[in-house]
């Protein structure tokens, strides 16, 4: 006699079932689950307990009547671990499209603002001569947690952000540290100095931009020097800070390589006491098959990183 075991029956789960469960607990419905997925409101609640038979919890609460029905601890769990199923799907995918394009098809990309001021029209420019064949598509998520989202769905090929990178499947390589500066206005008092500590503002406005890794880790450590950060300004657009600075509105912390050059409305000092540099970096997904593509852009990334890192005048 053949006996089933746990383990075979967790062979019977199927994409199907935890798409029903991720809607249902989008939706807070069987119903409204079945109009978002196309089913009839039955074979959603056939599928959630064909699922709750094969791994053996109640994965839904049915309170009944007009109250919305809800995932239990079980299915907030088994949720979890069915969105990075549905990931690797989703770059398996990408990996079998980018195979048979071999070097023609395209190499997706996302960014930073300043990494593509700065950085990434340089890169594309020697890519796109060795790899005539490559259409490069780019994209600026708003955030980071929308930028790994992206790499572990397989939904971009290669990311640039600054490092620790989050525990997931990433790998990448570090292409060159960056230091964060206070910009002060080109005639104030601060501008005469090499440096200057967020306590010697005094009633200046400090302004910046919205949360990053590096970002965070630098805030958390001028917290624990004793300087916690107080913004009176914060915003995705580097030009609009650097604009808010020029016109005398604050002092603007941020990374020397966000400082659009040349520009003698401001000056960039050093900030007291010095703080973990920015350390960017190109990353993807480990787990993925890298094309030679892919592997090339890297490479050129690093030499101009490089280069860029040389240029770069630390105050």
């Amino acid at each position: 006699m053949t006996t089933i075991t746990e383990s075979d029956q967790w062979l019977g789960v199927e994409l199907r079932h935890f798409a029903a469960l991720d809607a249902v607990a989008q939706e807070g419905s069987f119903g409204r689950a079945a109009d978002k997925l196309g089913y009839t409101q039955s074979a959603i609640s056939q599928q959630i307990a064909a699922l709750e038979r094969i791994v053996g919890e109640r994965l839904v609460e049915r309170p009944g009547g007009p109250k919305p029905v809800s995932l239990t601890d079980a299915g907030t769990l088994l949720r979890r671990h069915a969105e990075a199923i549905v990931h690797r799907l989703e770059a398996a995918r990408a990996d079998m499209l980018a195979l048979r394009a071999g070097e023609t098809g395209s190499l997706r990309i996302a960014m930073y603002q300043s990494i593509g001021a700065r950085i990434l029209p340089a890169v594309m420019r020697r890519f796109m001569i060795e790899w005539p064949g490559i259409d490069l598509r780019l994209s600026e998520p708003s955030a980071d947690p929308e930028l790994y989202s992206h790499v572990e769905a397989g939904e971009v090929d290669l990311a640039f952000w600054s490092l620790p990178h989050p525990d997931g499947p990433f790998d990448g390589v570090e292409l060159m540290r960056d230091p964060y500066v206070l910009l002060v206005p080109a005639d104030s008092e601060l501008a005469r100095r090499k440096s200057a500590s967020l306590a010697d503002l005094g009633e200046t406005a400090l302004i910046g931009a919205n949360l990053c890794t590096s970002g965070s880790v630098v805030e958390a450590r001028l917290e624990e020097q004793g300087y916690p950060i107080d913004y009176a300004f914060r915003s995705d657009d580097n030009t609009t800070l650097q604009g808010l600075v020029a016109a005398n509105f604050g002092v603007a912390l941020m990374p020397l390589l966000a400082v659009v050059p040349g520009d003698p409305r401001v000056k960039a000092i050093r900030l007291e006491p010095k703080v973990p540099e920015r350390q960017l970096a190109v990353v993807w997904h480990r787990d993925r098959h890298r094309t030679a593509a892919s592997r090339a852009f890297v490479e050129i990334a690093r030499e101009v990183s490089a280069e860029v890192e040389r240029e770069l005048v630390r105050p």
